[in-house]
């Protein structure tokens, strides 16, 4: 199979499908490897690189491709100019990405959508949302304590003893529990909430204390919680202000794929923390947690500084890409023959699951019935 690795065109994209130890990868399974020139420069790993792992830098990468591996979805003059029959793997936000959608099914290419690996253990290594989310909490941490004008740890010094900053983390998905691990090396008192019962065990393996609200749990499919009733949102808004008012960092993480985040803090509970406190949002760019967070700026609200999260994975690119190719690699394994061909088993829930186009056909059926109506019935049925 040829794969070939783009050079990403969306604004502010700085990671790469596949880095030089893949690409050693794929070679050595029998599949040959073309790059655009730069594709991983914003990522750190040079041309030469990819030349000494076994790649071919080619302008034309994508001319012959059996496979395009990208982060951003191809944009439609690229799909439009793909051979019938040829495969893609990217993120592919669905419900935001109907024309495309439209094309890929035109052009008759295989498309695999990475957020939408199911959430079983047999998919684990190739979940690319867990491994970009493991990124993004770690950053989570590593800006609030930059944003914050005080230490993290306790300090005892002959001059006095300085206290440890107090950070609540809401959301203990797996950017959650990272953003945890990391405050708690940092040195800081950590507090945390999550509506999932199976949360509260998994804080306090991280050394945090689990924030108990006497709330009924929600926990939903897929690892993910269920959506709450507006009366169950208010009252945990209620229940959640004075930790909120009492920290000095407040890091929230609540996001669900394909689904506007959840409200989980107004801007007048923001309103009541101390001067100086810090409020880092993950999920500003799909609605976001914290009222008034704007995606990729900070704002001011009362006295505290909110920062909301833009393709925070993408701001460390490096870490980031290589755990991003490692889940590609796996997913082009498993869809792989004994002799590197193409050989996707459509049986198979991981590949059933993941694929949106194929065939001609929209086979990811909530896509198919925004495209083409809940009447028809071609392709697969999964969801």
């Amino acid at each position: 199979m040829r794969i070939a690795v783009v050079k990403e065109t969306v604004e502010g994209e700085t990671r790469v499908a596949l880095v030089p130890d893949a690409v050693s990868k794929l070679v050595a399974a029998g599949h040959e490897v073309a790059v655009e020139p730069g594709a991983g420069d914003d990522a750190d790993f040079a041309d030469e690189r990819y030349a000494d792992a076994g790649a071919e830098i080619a302008e034309d990468a994508v001319a012959g491709a059996d496979l395009v591996a990208s982060v951003s979805p191809l944009d439609g003059t690229t799909v439009r100019g793909l051979a019938e029959g040829t495969a893609t793997i990217s993120f592919l936000p669905v419900g935001e990405s109907l024309d495309l959608i439209a094309d890929l099914r035109d052009r008759s290419v295989t498309s695999f959508a990475l957020e939408m690996v199911p959430r079983i253990s047999r998919a684990q290594s190739m979940d690319a949302l867990s491994s970009q989310a493991l990124v993004a909490g770690y950053r989570s941490a590593i800006v609030a304590s930059g944003l914050l004008r005080r230490f993290f740890p306790l300090n005892m010094t002959a001059a006095g003893t300085v206290q440890p900053a107090e950070v609540v983390v809401l959301g203990a998905g797996v950017a959650g529990l990272q953003a945890i691990a990391t405050c708690k090396r940092l040195g800081a008192v950590v507090k945390a909430y999550d509506v999932r019962a199976a949360a509260a065990e998994e804080i306090a393996s991280m050394g945090a204390t689990a924030i108990e609200l006497d709330l009924d749990t929600l926990e939903g499919s897929g690892g993910y919680a269920r959506e709450m009733s507006e009366d169950r949102a208010t009252r945990q808004r209620e229940l959640l202000t004075p930790y909120i008012a009492a920290a000095d960092v407040l890091i929230t993480t609540a996001a669900v794929p394909g689904r506007q985040a959840p409200l989980l803090v107004t801007s007048e509970m923001v309103e009541q923390m101390k001067r100086g406190s810090v409020v880092v949002d993950l999920a500003a760019e799909s609605g976001g947690n914290v009222e008034g967070a704007q995606p990729g700026g900070i704002v001011a609200i009362g006295d505290a500084q909110v920062w909301g999260g833009a393709n925070v994975a993408g701001q460390m690119p490096g870490p980031a890409s290589r755990l991003l190719a490692q889940n590609i690699v796996n997913l082009i394994a498993l869809m792989s023959g004994e002799d590197a061909s193409f050989t996707p088993d459509f049986d198979d829930e991981i590949v059933d699951g993941t694929c949106v186009t194929h065939a001609g056909v929209v086979r990811h059926q909530p896509t198919r019935e925004l495209l083409e109506g809940p009447e028809n019935e071609e392709g697969s049925s999964h969801g």
